[in-house]
């Protein structure tokens, strides 16, 4: 328990175990997807067929979603908010929030993904919860002022690190993970980056290695 923020699943976990958390001076950050339909969360029969679009490569059950509906996909993720502030979380990583640069089987922009991030970002924040950008480099320069921190995978793997500078610059934690590279072949770059850097394996057990001095 020497972590400080824990970033765990919104609807795994109970309001016990966020209010333990807290108890111990740590910081419980919800996990959900926002871009992404997972056929076995509670409220997948709130999402009607018009909005779910490919399937996530590697992802069995999940598939994007059309974040230009926000009249349909609004209140849907608004009650997920609410369930995170309900619980008692401090935060909430949003995922799957790059559809734009994905096939996601719908004719998604640039201009669309930054609406709808901007948007998660302004509900969270209006539920009194902190929100991190998940990924979505090509867009940290625009986002960075509407996001509290920035979580990211693998950016040394494909070379995308310096484009989370800005939250650095700004004051904000990037917390960032690799699966695959030995923690000598990226500490070095990341934890000089400012970066909270650690190695993880891809199923997110509870192994982690972090970077020394992250």
């Amino acid at each position: 328990m020497d972590a400080v923020m824990f970033d765990v699943d919104l609807f795994d976990v109970p309001a016990g175990t966020v209010a333990d958390l807290k108890g111990r001076g740590r910081v419980p950050v919800c996990y959900l997807s926002a871009g992404s339909w997972e056929d076995w969360r509670p409220d997948a029969g709130s999402f009607p067929e018009s909005v779910l679009g490919s399937e996530l490569e590697g992802w069995p059950g999940e598939r994007w979603l059309d974040i230009r509906r926000l009249d349909v996909l609004g209140p849907i993720l608004e009650a997920r908010l609410d369930l995170c502030q309900a619980k008692g979380f401090l935060g909430v990583e949003a995922d799957n929030v790059d559809g734009y640069d994905n096939d996601t089987g719908f004719d998604l922009t640039e201009g669309d993904q930054l609406v709808f991030n901007r948007w998660l970002a302004e509900a969270a924040h209006a539920r009194g919860l902190a929100i991190g950008l998940k990924n979505d480099v090509e867009q940290v320069a625009a986002l960075e002022p509407y996001f509290d921190f920035a979580v990211n995978e693998e950016c040394a793997t494909y070379d995308e690190c310096g484009l989370l500078l800005p939250f650095i610059r700004a004051g904000k934690a990037v917390f960032h993970v690799e699966y695959d590279l030995p923690i000598g072949e990226f500490c070095p770059l990341t934890v000089g980056l400012g970066f909270s850097s650690m190695r993880k394996h891809s199923n997110l057990d509870a192994w982690r290695q972090p970077c020394p001095s992250s």
